[in-house]
């Protein structure tokens, strides 16, 4: 089943209901969406073959949903892009990808020009999001021709960061994204065609993977006029829009909850809060859930396996139990979820050891990257690398994250990337990348610096340093200048002493 056809059903279905919204202006009805997708379609087949990769790279923006829909028709790949990449990174997924087009914003249009300058993508087609290439493919005629049912094909790359600082492109079929589409509608909300899905978080990631489970129901997509997360908009799109659901993380839960405190504001619609993709403390919970009631459920999953490995039900948000608000609930619909030692054999309950899980939500593999896949698929499980343990009632925690990601604001950052962006300073002799707690990120970026002899670095240098080459939020927030790293009797630096030191403070 190709995912192009929960648009042409809705569309038989609600052919005039708003569709698509920007802000609280309507942008396009299912049957113009139907339509405007078509053609974009039939543009992509006269320049294009089946299996093309097919970048996005804007921040939230309407188009987003018409493009997602015309790739598919076409029989193409959607390869969306993190609007806030640094060109270069941008760049490093179009030579990964070997995208033919990529779909890019006015916004971020120069930076991605200078940045291919030499590059191996510089072939690759550039159209603007509402220039004139795009205005025209828009105008054209429909895609007449058949559109490939194969539940197997490449429907979305995502890709994802890797512990080496590279990119890697999770490749997710058809079937992956309809599995992940009925599990969300089985097991985390339900939507009608009187619900709204506002698209606060990067439909780049989180918020438009859950697009498809709202055009199968025939509710609306709500893009905020700012085209970002502003709490106050938030707030007042969901006074305006009916039925409201969102994807957030939980930086972003907290900063809703505050904007309605001070306005002394519950909003009239608020329908559902599905949060993820980084910590959610307890205590925050508990006090969001005193402002906005009882609209919150939780997912946990990956790129490889998208949104779906476990998830915490509304109702259990009832609970005045530490434990469960702490845990990230049960395994998904149609997944297979276990704990494993390094052996990869079963581990007994309480017992914390690497999340693995199985179903037809998993990945393929990662697009060109063997020695990648066949770490991470094991003999038909894949395996997480995050660490955790079920408890009696069969409730998931996570303990640990054995990759030593950083989960910054819901963005995951690597500490090696950062570390080999740092070492390339002429002044830096040694760096060591670990995350610290924060109230209002999760975690933040700390990097300890080892300084060449002599030498003296400035923090603002370093920021300067860093802005060069990867994005803002991936750059430290704090650096902290030390003589040595700790190291073991093999060379290797020892990070839990120097978390041990920062909560120390």
């Amino acid at each position: 089943m190709n995912l192009f056809s929960l648009l042409d059903q809705a569309a038989a279905r609600f052919p005039g209901r708003g569709a698509v919204f920007r802000g609280t202006e309507q942008f396009h009805s299912f049957a113009e969406l139907r339509s405007r997708a078509l053609r974009i379609a039939a543009g992509l087949r006269a320049v294009g073959r089946p299996g093309d990769r097919i970048a996005i790279a804007t921040e939230n923006v309407p188009e987003y949903v018409e493009l997602f829909f015309a790739i598919w028709a076409a029989g193409m790949a959607a390869t969306p892009v993190n609007a806030k990449l640094h060109p270069r990174e941008l760049v490093q997924i179009l030579e990964d990808s070997g995208a033919s087009i990529v779909f890019v914003s006015p916004k971020l249009a120069g930076g991605l020009e200078q940045a291919l300058d030499g590059s191996t993508a510089a072939s690759c087609r550039r159209i603007i999001i509402g220039g004139e290439d795009y205005t025209a493919m828009a105008a054209g005629d429909e895609w007449a021709g058949p559109i490939d049912p194969d539940p197997q094909a490449l429907g979305w790359l995502f890709y994802t960061s890797g512990t080496t600082g590279r990119s890697k492109g999770a490749m997710l079929s058809h079937r992956n994204l309809l599995a992940m589409t009925v599990a969300h509608l089985a097991d985390v909300e339900a939507v009608d065609e009187d619900c709204s899905l506002l698209h606060a978080a990067p439909m780049s990631h989180g918020s438009g993977l859950y697009m498809a489970a709202y055009v199968a129901r025939g509710a609306r997509q709500v893009v905020p006029a700012s085209s970002a997360f502003e709490p106050a908009e938030f707030l007042d799109l969901c006074d305006r829009h009916p039925g409201c659901g969102a994807f957030l993380a939980p930086t972003m839960v907290q900063r809703l909850r505050l904007e309605a405190e001070r306005g002394g504001r519950r909003p009239a619609n608020l329908r559902s809060i599905v949060y993820g993709g980084g910590p959610m403390y307890v205590e925050e919970l508990r006090r969001s859930l005193a402002v906005f009631g009882p609209v919150f459920a939780q997912i946990y999953g990956q790129g490889e396996a998208p949104m779906t490995i476990a998830s915490l039900r509304r109702r259990d948000h009832a609970s005045d139990d530490d434990a469960v608000l702490g845990s990230v609930g049960f395994a998904r619909s149609g997944v297979e979820v276990a704990v494993v030692d390094a052996d990869g054999r079963p581990l007994p309950t309480g017992e914390v050891g690497e999340i693995v899980c199985r179903g037809d939500v998993v990945m393929a593999g990662y697009w060109n990257n063997p020695k990648a896949t066949a770490e991470a698929l094991r003999g038909g499980w894949l395996f997480t690398g995050d660490m955790g343990s079920f408890d009696g009632r069969g409730y998931l925690t996570l303990r640990d994250r054995s990759k030593d990601v950083i989960i910054s604001g819901g963005s995951n950052i690597y500490p090696r990337e950062v570390e080999e962006v740092l070492l390339r300073h002429p002044d830096v002799a040694e760096v060591c990348v670990t995350g610290q707690p924060d109230p209002e990120w999760g975690e933040i970026v700390v990097a300890f610096i080892v300084a060449e002899p002599g030498r003296e670095i400035s923090p603002g240098g370093l920021d300067e340093h860093c802005n060069a080459s990867i994005a803002r939020f991936k750059r430290p927030k704090r650096y902290l200048f030390v003589e040595d790293l700790p190291k073991n009797n093999y060379g290797k630096v020892v990070k839990r002493d120097l978390r041990a030191r920062l909560a120390g403070g």
